[in-house]
């Protein structure tokens, strides 16, 4: 069968490179969303790292043989080099899949193309390369900055917080203490290199290597101000106790996370489930507003992307 026509692709990456580059500058952002599997053959999420490109291909059935896949791949490597002006060697692509279980925690290869970008003034280690997940979720950009804008003199935790972005931006905020919990090691010291990069460390932010889960359902020793819940949609590592089911188990999470908060306290919960339905009635002694809407950039077009929501306790 003939291949998809790689000028359309050309073309609509032009365009969408045109606008949002012109967005970018404006706004002084530097790390920002420019194709999202806009044409239907094409079905890449295109991003820019400054100088580097981070391309997602996403899993999907198509009637190519693999000789054409490869034709198909390789073109379409060339149209984002020719079109973005990036050299070869700074285009990272990958394959997006459903994770499952472990992989949100596995290496994808073994290159080693850390480096640092910036984001609201502030500077993150990412690595474009080792792992499908680059290090920093570049639509949470303006969720971050509402963290940062809410954390002045806060107690602040951060829960399946990855490589700590949010923690950072809390801590740029004034942040008075925070606590940085996440099951992998890795992306611990990950969160801890960035607070350092941004000059940021000290014995005021804790770190915790644990399951979530089972942390939440263990003593409430601790009074939180700013909560920032982002539990990943499905995981059953074998280093958890019980396998997480984010639209199963989300009621819990929240109604554990409303009982270490402060009386005017705020818990942000997200979720990148695209179906998720929050069942706001069973979640106890609380105002729900959904600020999806407000969280998702300019840049991503789709509404799905995540869901984000504010919850404050109520007497």
């Amino acid at each position: 069968m003939p291949l998809p026509d790689l000028s359309m692709f050309a073309n609509r990456l032009r365009k969408m490179s045109r606008h949002y580059d012109r967005w970018a500058r404006r706004q002084d952002i530097r790390c920002y969303r420019v194709y999202d599997a806009d044409v239907p053959e094409f079905p890449l999420a295109v991003d820019r790292y400054e100088d580097c490109v981070h391309v997602a291909e996403y899993q999907r059935d198509h009637p190519l043989d693999e000789g054409e896949y490869r034709l198909w791949r390789a073109g379409s490597r060339q149209v984002i080099g020719d079109v973005l002006g990036i050299p070869p060697d700074r285009i990272f692509f990958k394959e997006r899949q459903q994770q499952k279980g472990t992989q949100q925690y596995e290496k994808y290869g073994e290159v080693g193309q850390e480096r640092i970008v910036g984001e609201g003034g502030l500077r993150f280690w990412v690595n474009l390369a080792d792992y499908l997940d680059t290090g920093l979720f570049l639509d949470h950009r303006p969720t971050r900055q509402m963290v940062r804008e809410r954390a002045a003199g806060k107690r602040f935790l951060n829960l399946f917080a990855y490589t700590g972005s949010f923690t950072v931006y809390a801590a740029a905020g004034g942040a008075a203490s925070s606590l940085t919990i996440d099951l992998s090691n890795t992306y611990l010291a990950w969160a801890r290199r960035n607070l350092e990069l941004n000059e940021l460390a000290g014995r005021q932010h804790r770190f915790l290597q644990a399951d979530v889960v089972e942390w939440l359902h263990g003593p409430v020793d601790e009074e939180f101000d700013l909560i920032v819940l982002d539990p990943p949609t499905f995981s059953n590592s074998k280093r958890m106790r019980d396998v997480l089911d984010v639209q199963r188990d989300h009621v819990d999470l929240i109604n554990r996370c409303l009982a270490r908060l402060s009386p005017q306290g705020v818990l942000f919960f997200s979720t990148n489930f695209r179906r998720f339905k929050l069942e706001a009635g069973a979640i106890r002694n609380s105002a729900i507003r959904d600020i999806t809407a407000q969280t998702i950039p300019p840049d991503f077009r789709n509404p799905k992307i995540h869901y984000c929501f504010e919850i404050t306790p109520t007497p």
